[in-house]
């Protein structure tokens, strides 16, 4: 069965009637989950098991991050935000560098046992002071650590059986505006960004990053779309010079700097056209049905493969997964983290 190319949302924690028959459109290949859409982890699971009824093969995914992004969360474990582990590398890298990894695999793993297939993460934009909307989303200022920081948490991703997906590329972390509500421009030459705010996804690329969300920021100096409409960013420096060979998510479409593209269906077509191989409409059923409707019958191969690829692998259930040592340990590692963090665990 082939992968639609686009992923929309749902509005509450159960199943409509009309989302039932959503999921079953051609163009429908992914779901994304939110606040909204949860309540607990056995209600979440029955979510996912009701939409896997109607969409055997669609992905299922979130945003959990961790801190002020996470979208489950009374009956997970309530994550730091991941610049507390930057601050952790900066007094111990080997320490910061293995508690990194052993959250990664924490959430991956807790997500897995529910059906979830992938977290939106992690985040590879540079704090660099300016962007209010990725602050301590980010995990560092400087780019080498992001990478190592951001790769510990991909091994301990995959070691769940989770792809990661790096976002927001080339990087959000240098514009004040949040895209959200407005559209960012960076004025920066292409150049300036490769040894700075690119650094950490050509590591990870090396490293077997599965998928690259590209950000609705326009970089004036390389061309005058959002990143996520620009073949000069996804085809010319992902494709070709970084040699990407994943899947490329589109940033929501709904977000007001993706205006600049245009109507729902013009926004999904140029991302598209500029080498994202699934788009998301979030928030807007309405342009999520047009969207669906005007790509019912595109046919994109290479994409689809690449989609495919993004289903989580193994699966072990909530129960099991409380008694295993890896969790336990993941838990005493974060138990260890200084409160002077400004961060208190939570579970239930």
């Amino acid at each position: 069965m082939s992968h639609g190319q686009v992923m929309f949302d749902l509005e509450g924690p159960e199943l409509r009637i009309g989302e039932r028959e959503l999921l079953r459109h051609p163009a429908a290949g992914g779901i994304i989950l939110f606040s909204r859409n949860y309540e607990s982890p056995a209600q979440i699971e029955r979510l996912i098991a009701a939409i896997h009824e109607c969409s055997p093969h669609i992905l299922v995914t979130v945003d959990q991050e961790g801190g002020r992004v996470q979208r489950f969360r009374e009956g997970f474990t309530r994550l730091p935000p991941v610049a507390a582990l930057g601050r952790l590398y900066d007094s111990g890298a080997d320490r910061a560098l293995a508690i990194t990894r052993a959250l990664g695999w924490l959430m991956a793993a807790e997500l897995r046992a529910v059906g979830v297939d992938f977290s939106f993460a992690p985040v590879l934009d540079l704090d660099c002071g300016v962007s209010k909307v990725i602050g301590d989303r980010a995990f560092h200022a400087r780019p080498e650590i992001v990478a190592r920081l951001a790769g510990a948490w991909m091994k301990g991703m995959h070691e769940a059986g989770m792809p990661a997906v790096g976002k927001h590329f080339p990087g959000h972390g240098a514009v004040a505006a949040d895209s959200h509500i407005a559209l960012p421009v960076d004025e920066r030459e292409p150049g300036e960004l490769w040894p700075r705010d690119l650094y950490p996804f050509r590591m990870l690329i090396d490293n077997g990053l599965e998928a690259i969300m590209p950000a609705h920021v326009i970089y004036a100096r390389a061309d005058r779309m959002p990143a996520g409409f620009s073949r000069y960013w996804l085809h010319d420096v992902l494709r070709r010079r970084l040699g990407f060979m994943g899947c490329i998510f589109s940033d929501d479409l709904s977000m007001n700097a993706a205006e600049v593209a245009g109507t729902p269906v013009q926004r999904a077509e140029a991302a598209l056209n500029a080498g994202c191989d699934m788009v998301l409409v979030c928030n807007d059923r309405d342009a999520a049905i047009q969207v669906l409707d005007a790509l019912a019958e595109r046919e994109d191969p290479v994409a689809q493969t690449r989609i495919a690829r993004m289903h989580g692998r193994g699966r072990i259930s909530r129960r099991f997964l409380s008694r295993d040592p890896r969790y336990q340990s993941a838990l005493d590692a974060l138990r260890g983290l200084d409160e002077g963090d400004g961060f208190q665990l939570e579970m239930t």
